[in-house]
């Protein structure tokens, strides 16, 4: 029978050692006698993009069961939510190695504490593809942000790409481009509803290490989202998939600016392995 007593939920901010910047993820470390109604109600009740419940435990395994619950639905993975939900642990149980299982499969997160006292996370995703995006996802995806086909980099040519979701890649030509957002709610919700896209991942390129990023969410109940950790590892399998990574790089991925809650996060492709490593900081928020 499921629990009708209210469990405690911590509220923390990934990516980013400032409370006021990052992505709000709700956490609740004890959610074993929630049904999925239940973690859908509080999840709502945060109202953040994303809060996480861990259902299960093996501490002296340091393995955990987790699920992500956005206000509007259940979310096969979450990266933000799960560095969170690391940080939280680390800071109760100790740094080091933790093991989550999640709808989207295994997940892999290593935790350190870095000279500042904080503590830094580092998710490894499930194995990550990317293909090419059709004309007829783009061509919706491209009306509904309200962008036209020369808006985008040609360099950078639309994928699907997986991370335990998948994610519309769409490259913006220009910064300007990138700042000006202002889409169509309920029709991008349609398109994305149709593929069953997690987030539209919109980057631009400022070097080759270094992207800006924004998210619409809007299947999730949200406008945007300021940091968003599963669509970034997807993006590193995307640079692996177009043949932009040759040998083991780290790229950085700026999110959350033109919100007012910046957000970093550090993306690390191996051309080898399709897995990804991401990593950030999360703090609490008071």
């Amino acid at each position: 029978m499921a629990s009708t007593e209210a469990p405690e939920v911590l509220r923390y901010a990934a990516f980013t050692g400032d409370p006021a910047g990052g992505n709000p993820a709700g956490v609740v470390l004890d959610a074993t006698g929630l049904d999925a109604s239940r973690m859908l109600a509080l999840a709502a009740e945060v109202g953040y993009s994303e809060t996480a419940f861990i259902t299960g435990r093996d501490e002296a395994r340091r393995r955990f069961s987790v699920r992500y619950f956005s206000p509007l639905a259940e979310v096969a993975f979450c990266g933000h939510a799960t560095l969170a939900t690391s940080v939280a642990l680390a800071e109760r149980i100790g740094t080091g190695a933790l093991l989550f299982d999640t709808p989207a499969g295994e997940i892999g997160v290593d935790t350190v504490t870095g000279p500042d006292g904080k503590v830094r996370a580092t998710l490894t995703s499930v194995p990550t593809r990317s293909r090419p995006a059709e004309a007829i996802e783009v061509d919706a995806t491209l009306a509904a942000l309200r962008w036209a086909a020369a808006d985008l980099d040609p360099d950078l040519p639309p994928h699907v790409s997986f991370a335990g979701n998948d994610h519309l890649v769409l490259a913006a030509a220009s910064r300007a481009r990138l700042a000006d957002l202002a889409y169509d709610f309920d029709a991008l919700t349609a398109v994305m509803r149709t593929h069953g896209w997690t987030t539209v991942h919109l980057v631009w390129r400022e070097s080759e290490g270094s992207y800006h990023a924004r998210d619409p969410f809007p299947v999730g109940g949200v406008v945007e989202d300021p940091a968003t950790g599963a669509a970034a590892a997807a993006f590193g399998g995307y640079l692996r998939t177009l043949g932009l990574v040759t040998a083991p790089r780290t790229v950085a991925v700026r999110q959350g600016e033109d919100m007012g809650r910046p957000s970093d996060l550090t993306v690390e492709v191996d051309p080898y392995e399709t897995r990804v490593r991401v990593t950030g900081q999360a703090v609490p928020i008071p």
